[in-house]
C-alpha cells in the first residue's frame, strides 16, 4: 500500500476505485466495505484507493468539540496495511478545503487528481461546502465526468455506524470483550514510558507510565485491566490501570502497567499496550496497604485468568 499526503501527490493513470471517509477503528464494518473496493478495483484491472481526511474533519469544523478517535493517525495507516488496498491518500482537512463546492470536489479531487472510474460509497454520503451534496448529486456529477457510484446499502452502513458508537460505547464503559468483537483486533494504546511517581516501586510493584501523545485518542474507562505489552518485538501481559491514583490524592489520569514477569528499565521507550479484560473500577483505598492488598488480588486474578485463556 503507498501512501500519499495529499490527493494532488497522487499520481496514478491507470484509473482508480475510490472508497471515501475516515473509517476510524478499522473495524469489522469497515473491512467489509475495503474488501469490496480491493475486489472491485482487481476485477476491473484499476487502483483501489482509501480517500481519507486529516485532521478529522469535526475537529477542524467544530473546534469546540472534544472528540475522541479509535484510531491515531499512524494506528490507522498500519491497520489499512494489511487489508489489499493499493493506496491511501490522507488529505489535509483544513477550513479551506471545507468551503470547496461540490463541483470542485468532484472535478478537481475525484476527477483529475485521483483519476477516479468508480466511487463506492455509503447512500447517506454527504460532501462539498457545508456537506449540502448528496449522493444524488455524486451520481449526476458521474453521468458528467463518466465514474460509475455504487452505493452501499442502508443496512450495511448502518451495521459500520453501530460498530463505530458500540466501540466507543464499550470502551467508555470499560467493557473490552465487546470492543474486541466489533473490532476484530485488541484495542491499543501506544505511547512513550516516562517517569511517573515510583508509588508502584514503593510497593514492590514497579510500574511503565505510559504517555500518550495524541491527545484526541480515547482512553478506556478509568479501571484495571488485564493488558498484553508489546516492548521491542517482545510480548509481555501486565496489569494496567488507568486513573488518578486517588489514595495518594492524584488529579491527572495516567496509565500505568505492572508487568507480571519482566522487570527491566524502558525510560524512553515506545510501548503498545493491547486490552484484554476488565477487573475492577477505580477504587480509593483507606491505605497504600491497603491499595498492596488489591494489587497483590488483581495480579492472582490476572495469572488464573490467563492461565484459563492460553
Amino acid at each position: 500500500m503507498k501512501e500519499h499526503t495529499s490527493a494532488a501527490a497522487f499520481k496514478n493513470e491507470r484509473g482508480t476505485v475510490v472508497t471515501i471517509g475516515t473509517f476510524d477503528g478499522v473495524h469489522v464494518g469497515h473491512k467489509a466495505i475495503i474488501k469490496r473496493v480491493v475486489e472491485a478495483a482487481h476485477k476491473e484491472q484499476l487502483d483501489s484507493v482509501l480517500l481519507t481526511f486529516f485532521p478529522h474533519p469535526r475537529r477542524i469544523l467544530q473546534k469546540d468539540l472534544d472528540i475522541k478517535l479509535l484510531n491515531t493517525l499512524s494506528e490507522k495507516k498500519e491497520l489499512l496495511t494489511q487489508l489489499g488496498l493499493d493506496h491511501l491518500v490522507i488529505h489535509p482537512f483544513t477550513q479551506e478545503f471545507s468551503r470547496l463546492t461540490a463541483v470542485e470536489y468532484v472535478r478537481d479531487i475525484l476527477v483529475h487528481q485521483l483519476k477516479v472510474k468508480k466511487v463506492i460509497i455509503g447512500y447517506d454520503h454527504r460532501f462539498g461546502r457545508n456537506r449540502t451534496a448528496t449522493i444524488d448529486d455524486l451520481k449526476e456529477f458521474a453521468k458528467t465526468y463518466s465514474f460509475a457510484v455504487e452505493e452501499i446499502s442502508a443496512q450495511e452502513l448502518d451495521e459500520v455506524a453501530v460498530s463505530s458508537t458500540k466501540i466507543r460505547k464499550a470502551l467508555e464503559e470499560g467493557d473490552i470483550e465487546t470492543a474486541t468483537r466489533f473490532l476484530g483486533y485488541g484495542y491499543r494504546l501506544h505511547g512513550t514510558v516516562i517517569k511517573g511517581k515510583q508509588i508502584g516501586k514503593s510497593l514492590g510493584y514497579p510500574t511503565a507510565n505510559l504517555k500518550v501523545d495524541e491527545a484526541y485518542k480515547l482512553i478506556p474507562k478509568n479501571g484495571v485491566y488485564i493488558t498484553q505489552a508489546t516492548i521491542e518485538e517482545e510480548h509481555y501481559f501486565g496489569l494496567t490501570s488507568i486513573g488518578t491514583n486517588p489514595t495518594v490524592g492524584g488529579k491527572e489520569i495516567t496509565i500505568e502497567t505492572y508487568f507480571l514477569d519482566f522487570n527491566k528499565e524502558i525510560y524512553g521507550k515506545n510501548i503498545t499496550v493491547e486490552f484484554i479484560t476488565h477487573i475492577r473500577d477505580e477504587e480509593t483505598f483507606k491505605s497504600l496497604e491497603e491499595l498492596k492488598e488489591a494489587i497483590v488480588k488483581d495480579e492472582l486474578f490476572a495469572r488464573n485468568y490467563l492461565a484459563g485463556h492460553e
